[in-house]
């Protein structure tokens, strides 16, 4: 087993997993894209933020859709990077949401990676409206809108994730 990197540099991706590095301007036009192709689906009454990961573009969304009334549904899944564990629902959503079943409700995440979180949402309020900027394939055919799909293997890295350090080219990483 290899040593942990430096604090101040990210670790490499899981073994046989591809890198993909997300910048804040890619990451804000990519949530804007978002709001976009969700401003036809509306009108929604509130917004739900899947934390942590929803934070970001969650109020990138509700800022371009005027969306005032924002909860927050709490989970986790991730034992360490690229290692997705059991859902853990560490706050859910309040009884008048659930009693809705979700009905004119936003939920935006980050990601759909295995839709293990989007499939435990589903279930606690299926008529809700679940988006996500990225989706995976085997994520995204259960949320209703996301932006950009990435492959499966691929480890994103969101720019909240990163600090400003050296990139090795790619042909570098190929040796």
């Amino acid at each position: 087993m290899s040593a942990s990197p430096p604090p101040s540099s990210p670790a490499a991706p899981p073994v046989s997993q591809k890198a993909f590095h997300v910048s804040w301007d890619q990451f804000h036009r990519d949530a804007r894209a978002l709001a976009w192709r969700l401003s036809a689906s509306g009108p929604f009454s509130s917004m739900i933020a899947v934390t942590r990961g929803g934070l970001v573009p969650a109020a990138i969304v509700a800022r371009e859709l005027d969306l005032r009334l924002i909860d927050t549904f709490c989970v986790t899944s991730y034992v360490t990077e690229g290692v997705q564990g059991e859902v853990t629902i560490l706050k859910g959503v309040t009884a008048e949401i659930a009693a809705g079943a979700g009905a004119g409700v936003l939920i935006v995440d980050d990601l759909a990676d295995t839709g293990a979180t989007v499939k435990q949402i589903r279930a606690l309020l299926p008529r809700a409206h679940i988006a996500t900027v990225y989706a995976k394939p085997l994520g995204g055919p259960l949320v209703d809108t996301y932006v950009t799909e990435v492959s499966q293997d691929t480890w994103i890295y969101f720019p909240w994730d990163l600090g400003l350090s050296f990139q090795a080219p790619i042909a570098d990483a190929r040796r």
